[in-house]
């Protein structure tokens, strides 16, 4: 496979495989409904990686954790990336709270990777750790001192020593956050690598420098009298924090336009509060999901910050207005909902 997508008819022969079985332990009283949409897919995606012989399988939950269709596997490493409120409704209204779902992924006995984080998130994982008898290792070895006057022409470049050797960090990944999570991916790597997954300094060098992310900080350069673009997630206080900071470091002085859709479920108040004043202009609209937070919604979330927005009637409708405002020396920056960046991104590819 070595990262290759799905092919049409293995999805379908995954698919029927799935929906078959799914059908016969409902009417035998095994299930009591049909898996849900994100249930069968992990269910699939199961099928095909066995179908395939994969060695390692990377298993990212949707929500939460311990409750999550991924987490009936039996994890040879578990990572925690940093904890933040997000899915409310679901997880919990704190952050102990949601940080006890997180923990669900670790197992008796099992191997968590790791790092020092907010308190509560800590207290929570290090007591779950001591219950359930597992081992807890942390990354903070991999994230790099920023020692006063540090320039990497922000870039997350930086020297490391990683097995006894030394590297070079050359990510294509901005924001200071990334590396935190590349520290987390190098730990993994490692423990891995003592578990008998022959891995080698170089090729976690080359992983790091290779490693593709769409939507996530994703840059379109400008083109054609089209202004440059920025395609990143921001869907929890967490991520908009992070915008923030890496359209600092990345574009300042630069005219900002936010093209700006989100679900209702998320924490509409606390994004719009972060990311909103830093901008010079904001197009809002809806995100194509029953659960999207309507335009009069933003807006009014909007207007608690103080920020005027221009309201758009469709995704294209949005883009054209953003790019009108941005003129051709600002930055468009679509963020918000996966949805939203999902689909501009789509879009964009077709016809940029």
């Amino acid at each position: 496979m070595d990262g290759a997508e799905i092919g049409d008819a293995s999805f379908v022969n995954a698919y029927e495989s799935v929906e078959s079985r799914a059908a016969v332990l409902v009417s035998e009283g095994k299930l009591p409904w049909h898996p849900s949409f994100f249930e069968m897919l992990t269910a699939m995606a199961f099928v095909h990686f066995a179908a395939a012989g994969i060695e390692i399988a990377v298993l990212e939950v949707g929500m939460g954790g311990r409750l999550d269709a991924t987490n009936v596997v039996e994890p040879v490493v578990s990572v925690i990336t940093d904890i933040d409120l997000d899915h409310q409704k679901f997880l919990g209204n704190t952050i102990a709270e949601i940080a006890a779902e997180k923990a669900g992924i670790i197992h008796e006995g099992g191997l968590l990777v790791t790092l020092p984080q907010h308190p509560q998130a800590n207290d929570v994982i290090g007591r779950v750790v001591m219950e359930r008898k597992a081992r807890a290792v942390s990354g903070s070895q991999y994230v790099p001192s920023l020692t006063p006057g540090a320039d990497w022409g922000g870039k997350n470049r930086y020297p490391l020593q990683v097995m006894g050797k030394d590297i070079v960090v050359d990510s294509p990944l901005v924001g200071r956050h990334q590396m935190r999570n590349i520290a987390l991916a190098i730990g993994a790597a490692e423990q891995l690598n003592g578990l008998g997954v022959a891995t080698s300094a170089e090729q976690i060098e080359r992983g790091i420098r290779e490693t593709r992310w769409p939507g996530r900080f994703q840059v379109i350069p400008a083109a054609d009298g089209r202004p440059e673009m920025v395609l990143d997630v921001a869907h929890n206080p967490a991520g908009a924090w992070a915008l923030r900071s890496a359209l600092s470091e990345r574009y300042e002085g630069r005219k900002i336009t936010l093209l700006f859709g989100v679900l209702r479920d998320k924490a509409v108040e606390d994004i719009t509060q972060i990311l909103f004043p830093t901008a010079d202009h904001v197009v809002v609209t809806a995100v194509d999901n029953p659960r999207s937070a309507s335009v009069e919604e933003i807006a009014e979330a909007a207007a608690r910050t103080g920020t005027e927005v221009v309201r758009a009637a469709s995704l294209a409708d949005g883009i054209e207005k953003a790019r009108k405002l941005a003129g051709n020396d600002g930055v468009v920056v679509v963020t918000g909902s996966i949805y939203l960046v999902g689909a501009a991104l789509g879009s964009l590819l077709l016809r940029v």
